[in-house]
């Protein structure tokens, strides 16, 4: 089955909301509670909202297009090609720390779709290696949470920057969220260098 998110319209409204919102971890915590508690959006957060508005979101790439939906009861995965399968799946088993969220919990997927490229773009510009989107489990093959994690499924693939994504463990809400590995950037491969550099004399 497929769907349209310009045809998602009226669902998205009975369902409501404004767009997710970013939260960091804090260093060293490797859980979260998953929970779909609105957040208060930062100023920071609102100017960019703002700004996407103004311009049109015209530098957003992911598509608003058909999206084929995704088994609703199964996990999802990714690895681009290059990557080892063993990162797949220290990321499957929850190995890595998620660094910042995403919650998109019953938002309209127009929202998801920019809120969803705004968090990586930040992610990317601030370094951030795993990442967890919280979108939700569906309880059909139809259902709005399951729309919204299959797109975020197709959107996620188009950004050259993620390595990898895999269906969280229990801990951080299992297939009603989903880890999200990106490619270690130049800046931050440049510092690795740096650090081994001093360390050796």
């Amino acid at each position: 089955m497929n769907r349209c998110l310009d045809c998602d319209t009226d669902f998205s409204r009975l369902l409501g909301g404004e767009g997710g919102d970013v939260h960091p971890l804090s260093k060293g915590r490797d859980k979260a509670d998953v929970d779909s508690t609105p957040r208060s959006p930062s100023e920071a957060q609102l100017a960019r909202r703002a700004s996407a508005v103004e311009e049109g979101e015209g530098n957003n790439f992911l598509t608003d297009e058909f999206v084929d939906l995704l088994p609703h009861r199964d996990p999802i995965e990714y690895r681009r090609d290059g990557i080892q399968i063993g990162v797949l799946e220290r990321l499957r088993h929850g190995g890595y720390a998620p660094e910042a969220r995403l919650y998109l919990i019953k938002q309209p997927v127009r929202n998801c779709r920019r809120e969803l490229f705004t968090f990586l773009q930040d992610a990317i510009e601030h370094d951030l290696r795993c990442l967890l989107v919280i979108h939700g489990r569906g309880k059909a093959l139809d259902s709005h949470a399951n729309v919204v994690r299959s797109y975020v499924a197709k959107w996620l693939v188009q950004f050259e920057q993620v390595q990898a994504y895999a269906s969280a463990t229990p801990a951080h809400g299992g297939i009603g969220a989903t880890y999200v590995m990106l490619r270690k950037s130049e800046r931050a491969r440049a510092r690795n260098r740096e650090r081994q550099q001093k360390r050796r004399g």
